[in-house]
């Protein structure tokens, strides 16, 4: 049986945790896999428990975290000795920091085959001009020994070839993402009256959920002004839920304020808030069926996982156009796209959605058969799977 050494930047929830839970779980018998990851940070929710729930005994390196400095150099000690150790055939490292770390110390002591994931990417939006160029710099030395990169739609593909010059275009496999979504789609009316109890929310409530981390990239700003934009110009009961934390938390409840908005929080609850901060929650599942829409405002991403689940709970999203967020919805079926960073075409695509029922329920007939095949994880493994067995093959030509 081939090994497998599978490296995640962080243990925190999103995307990336439940794909490497997923092919470390389901790539068995065929591959055996040993998972290694960095935590999670005090901004982030913890993903354990979707490690644990699969039965998955994970490695952390609580070394290997988002700032860059001396722990790097201990998170690639540690990794090349869990190499030694292991001596997979295969090393496949997801995300940036695991990228750099995981694929250095792979080329170093030459495993036979190296994989890489981009589950997004840091060339806009993140870093200044110099350290943006930097970072790429980096990654096209990287790239050069890396025997397959993996793309999670085909935007991205395209935005990391013939933007960015990452590598040729021969390196790359779009390979989606892929998740459980059939839990989407169970006791949708027990989750929603418990989702809309617990925040006090009346039937006539038109509920707009966000889901994601309270910092910059996530552009949260658009979304908290867009809302009330629409507030001014509808007669509709609009609730904004935001589900996450951060840094940036403090500050945005202040934004809110600034522009008149009733705001509750977990330290603060008012009588009729239009936004509601809940810090995290694990069952996105249950947010989604309480809700009536699903936004998200962000500068870059890569397939950002909340608006393949939402689809699976049937409401419509709306999105800015980013990244690879075209890719995960059929623009007028299942959600509406905005420009980035502009407000008045959020508001405006967003109180089309608040004002228009027939057309909600059109786009939430549309979204579980648009994702439910495409993004499961049944598809993904078998995806991987198929590249693993024609890179070793290769690798055994050589």
């Amino acid at each position: 049986m081939a090994k497998v050494l599978r490296i995640i930047n962080r243990f925190n929830l999103g995307g990336p945790t439940y794909n490497v839970a997923y092919l470390t779980k389901y790539l068995a018998p065929d591959y055996d896999t040993l998972l290694v990851g960095g935590s999670n940070t005090k901004d982030e929710a913890c993903s354990d428990y979707i490690i644990k729930k699969l039965g998955i005994h994970a490695i952390t390196i609580p070394e290997m975290s988002r700032e860059i400095g001396y722990n790097d150099l201990i998170a690639y000690a540690k990794i090349k000795n869990i190499i030694k150790r292991y001596k997979p055939d295969i090393v496949h490292t997801h995300a940036s920091k695991a990228g750099y770390l995981g694929r250095r110390a792979a080329i170093s002591l030459k495993v036979p085959v190296i994989v890489h994931t981009f589950h997004g990417h840091i060339f806009h939006s993140y870093f200044n001009k110099q350290a943006t160029s930097l970072f790429k710099s980096l990654e096209q030395s990287l790239a050069k020994k890396t025997d397959a990169i993996i793309a999670i739609s085909p935007i991205q593909k395209d935005e990391l070839c013939n933007i960015h010059k990452i590598a040729p275009e021969e390196k790359f496999r779009v390979i989606p993402l892929g998740f459980d979504l059939n839990r989407f789609q169970e006791n949708l009316q027990e989750k929603r009256k418990i989702f809309r109890t617990r925040y006090n929310l009346k039937d006539d409530d038109i509920v707009i959920s966000s889901v994601g981390r309270l910092v910059p990239i996530k552009n949260h700003p658009l979304f908290i002004k867009s809302i009330a934009k629409v507030k001014e110009k509808t007669n509709k009961n609009v609730k904004a839920i935001i589900v996450g934390d951060g840094a940036l938390r403090k500050e945005f409840v202040e934004l809110a304020h600034s522009l008149n908005l009733n705001v509750s929080t977990p330290e603060k609850t008012e009588p009729n808030p239009d936004i509601i901060f809940t810090s995290w929650i694990e069952d996105a599942d249950i947010v989604f069926a309480g809700s009536e829409i699903a936004a998200l405002s962000s500068f870059n991403e890569g397939t950002p996982v909340s608006l393949i689940e939402a689809q699976a709970s049937n409401i419509p999203v709306i999105s800015t156009n980013v990244g690879g967020v075209k890719d995960i919805i059929i623009e007028g079926k299942t959600g509406l796209l905005c420009e980035n960073d502009n407000v008045d075409d959020y508001a405006e695509k967003l109180l089309t959605l608040v004002e228009n029922s027939k057309l909600r329920e059109e786009m939430s007939l549309n979204g579980w058969e648009f994702v439910k095949n495409k993004f499961h994880y049944s598809r993904l493994v078998n995806d991987v799977k198929l590249l693993y067995d024609e890179l070793l093959e290769n690798s055994q030509i050589k």
